[in-house]
Parts: structure tokens; sequence; C-alpha cells
């Protein structure tokens, strides 16, 4: 279990943060989610200072302010410099916007780590994008030293397909849920943590499991980045672009589509981030001047996707009930090309 005094350091592609408070559980699983981005070096300055507090929050100290944005996992509220986030009367969020730190208040476990690990989702996007370096929402693996990425849309199948493939020992991982794209089309690994499905975790030794009661969704089992860590690839060239979908055939099939389907597709699930978790509580971008100060990102998006497309082979990934058989027909076709 992490000390209370522990600091705890991560740099992810040059974002850095760094973990602390009194709520050992919900810190020992944000470590092990970033546990791939763990740094060892001293000072802190620059990094963003991410606590977590196992308190009541004191509603009655807060200022009268107005709501500014509403989402049904809670309420944001501008206070000076800061972003106060409210989940519905169960913990306080403060975001300090100048110094990008984010602390949690609450009783809550299950609210403690994912308040957290969803503010450093956004966090990091932003960051991401900034240096040119995009979320796309797709599994993504490495075989045979190229990138397979698998694009399809939330509750689509993409961690038991990443499951089933991770069963053969040349493929390696590079995202469960959302590997990130440079200009050039290169992906890098972005792995934290791998969902699975009801029936599922049997497979898994119960040391590397955590359940969580999420705000939007429910209980959902999740994988210790610690369990698949040997399996992870920094990084792999462009391969192959699959837009996935599912069928109910029993078997799966492989057909030839255009690069301009592709496009479609990474249009929702890249550029416009379809499937990515955003943070709108976070960020106030209600001007015209706001917006339109995004437009040098999405062009970047854009040609991110772009180049992804140019360099891999595009195929449509009809997905079949059996997913043991799902995962042997696509690595069949990897490696046949």
């Amino acid at each position: 279990m992490v000390s209370p005094a522990t600091l705890l350091q991560f740099d992810v592609y040059g974002f850095r943060f760094v973990l602390s408070g009194d709520a050992p559980a919900a810190i020992e699983a944000l470590a092990s989610d970033f546990a791939f981005f763990a740094v060892s070096r001293e000072g802190t300055e620059g990094a963003a200072q991410i606590r977590v507090r196992n308190a009541a929050p004191d509603y009655a100290a807060l200022p009268p302010v107005r709501a500014r944005v509403y989402t049904p996992r809670n309420i944001s509220y501008l206070d000076g410099e800061h972003t106060l986030v409210d989940y519905h009367g169960r913990g306080l969020g403060r975001h300090h916007r100048g110094t990008g730190s984010f602390e949690i208040t609450t009783l809550d476990p299950d609210l403690q780590y994912e308040a957290c690990y969803l503010f450093l989702l956004s966090q990091l996007g932003e960051a991401l994008d900034r240096r040119g370096l995009h979320r796309v929402h797709a599994l993504g693996i490495s075989v045979g030293g190229r990138a397979v990425l698998v694009v399809l849309p939330m509750g689509g199948g993409k961690s038991t397909l990443g499951a089933a493939l991770l069963s053969d020992p040349e493929v390696k991982l590079l995202s469960d849920d959302s590997p990130l794209i440079d200009a050039s089309g290169h992906v890098r690994a972005f792995p934290t943590r791998i969902g699975l499905l009801p029936g599922a975790d049997g497979a898994v030794p119960a040391a590397y499991r955590r359940t969580v009661n999420r705000m939007n969704f429910g209980p959902k089992t999740f994988v210790d980045y610690r369990y698949f860590a040997h399996r992870v690839t920094p990084d792999a060239p462009p391969g192959f672009v699959c837009l996935g979908t599912r069928t109910l055939a029993p078997s799966g099939r492989i057909v030839p589509t255009s690069r301009l389907s592709a496009l479609r597709r990474l249009m929702s699930d890249c550029v416009v981030g379809m499937g990515l978790f955003q943070g709108l509580e976070f960020f106030f971008q209600k001007t015209a001047g706001e917006i339109l100060a995004h437009a040098p990102v999405a062009w970047s998006r854009l040609r991110a996707s772009t180049s992804l497309i140019h360099k891999s082979q595009i195929v449509e990934l009809q997905l079949g009930r059996d997913g043991s058989a799902n995962a042997r027909l696509l690595l069949d076709h990897v490696r046949s090309h």
C-alpha cells in the first residue's frame, strides 16, 4: 500500500504530474494505471499536483457562485482561477487552471479514484494535442513490429478482442482504448488499464483485478497494468487500420474498404474525439474566440489521421460471435499481408 507521505511522479510524453494524498487505495490504483509513465526525479516544479483528500467536503465554506457547466457526472462552477466541480454532493473537486493542480475531497473511495483518473485523461488530452500527439479511440496492438489499430465504438468489443489477441505471444499492446498518433502517423503507447466484460474476469488472478463503481456506467472490472506490463511496446510504425463492426454471423470476415471510409471513421474517432473522454467540466469554451483557438488542434489531428491512413492498409473487420475466431482471423490476415 502506498504511504500517505509518498510523492509519485509521472511523465506522459512531456506532461508531468505528481500524485499525493491520504487515500492510499485510490493513489495506488492511479499509480498502477499510469505505471508505464512512472519516473524517479527530484523536484516537482512545473508538474501538475494531483491530491486525494479522504474527507467530507465543506460545502458551507464555498462561495455563492453560479453553475457554468452541467454534465451527468457533476456540475462545475467558476471561482476566480479555480474550477469547482460538485459531484452531486458526493465529493468536491478543485482545479486551479493556472497551475493545472487538482484536488478531490470525498469519503467515497470509488469517486476518489475515478475523479482523478478522468481529470488526468482530460488534461493529458489537451496537453498532448498541443504537442502534436493525438488520441484515437481504438484498440492498438503491434504485430511483427507494425501497428494494427482496430476502430470500434464504445461497447463494440475492443477489450474483448484485445484480450483474445494477447493470447498470441507475438502480439504486443499499444493501448486497450486510445493509442496516440503523431504527425507522421507513427503510433505511440498509452497503456493504462484493460476493462473486462462480466464473466470474463476468471482468467485474470484476483490480485490483478479491481472493480470500480463508475459514475455513469455502473460497476466494471479492470485489469491492472502490472499484469500485462511485459506485453507493452512503446511505439510502432503504421501497419493496418481496421474499421471494426459487429455482426450476428457465427464467423467474422475481413473485406477491402476505401481510405475515404477510414478517414470518415477517424474524423469522429480522432479529429472530433467521439468515444474519448473530453472532461468538459474542466473547460469553459464558450466564446467564438476560444472555439477558434482550437482550430489548429483539429487540423493537427486531421493531418495525423491522414498520415496514418496513407501509410496503412485499410480493411473492414466484421466481427462474428466467436471472440477467439475473430482474433485468429485478424492475425492471419495481418501476417499474410
